[in-house]
């Protein structure tokens, strides 16, 4: 292998509930192995753009999905979210707001904003004003964000964003893949616990 370290690529959805499921797990994966290689997020994109409400079906089963994440992982969830809100299946709006904090060097400060806001908090960040709440709080450029959230070149970017994840071979959120210049793998996502992934990891570099 050359010098040039090897990529661990993350795929998620900010508004995906098992990458907020996955959460923990995953910032433990990512304490135990930053030193080793490069750790590359990227945008799945779960939802295109929708003004439409949700139908009742698909909040229900999406409701369900919470109820079992909780109950298998113990992640909080405020439930409160579906009587709150008029739900969309619309994802895509809070990934263009990843991409205008990313290009402020707050990409993750922003997803965990949009996970608080969205599972704790019971706002909807697919609107548009509840992603420039976010971006306030944590102390972005608001005139730059609201021209980058809004901005055909950003939403480009979302959509090759998304073809890159597929064409690495992502299948669902969230997803593992390890890169070297000799291979590219998934990894198995375990929910559970970090150990295991670790290990594979580093099985793989040294």
């Amino acid at each position: 292998m050359s010098d040039e370290k090897a990529i661990l690529y993350y795929v998620y959805d900010p508004m995906c509930s098992w990458c907020w499921g996955y959460k923990p797990v995953w910032d433990k994966v990512k304490k135990a192995v930053s030193n080793d290689v490069d750790i590359v997020y990227v945008l799945g994109g779960l939802a295109p753009d929708s003004a439409e409400p949700m139908p009742q079906e698909m909040q229900v089963q999406i409701a369900s999905y919470w109820q079992k994440i909780e109950n298998y992982l113990g992640t909080s969830f405020n439930h409160d979210f579906w009587e709150k809100n008029t739900p969309r299946r619309s994802t895509y709006p809070s990934c263009r707001a990843i991409l205008a904090a990313r290009s402020q060097g707050a990409e993750l400060a922003m997803l965990e904003a949009i996970q608080t806001a969205y599972y704790l908090d019971a706002k909807n960040p697919s609107d548009n004003d509840v992603l420039l709440d976010c971006a306030r709080n944590i102390g972005l450029d608001m005139t730059r964000f609201e021209l980058d959230l809004l901005s055909p070149e950003t939403n480009q970017a979302l959509l090759d964003e998304i073809t890159f994840s597929r064409s690495i071979g992502r299948s669902g959120f969230p997803s593992l893949f390890f890169k070297t210049e000799d291979e590219l793998i998934e990894f198995p996502i375990d929910y559970e616990k970090s150990e295991g992934t670790v290990a594979l990891l580093k099985s793989r570099l040294y």
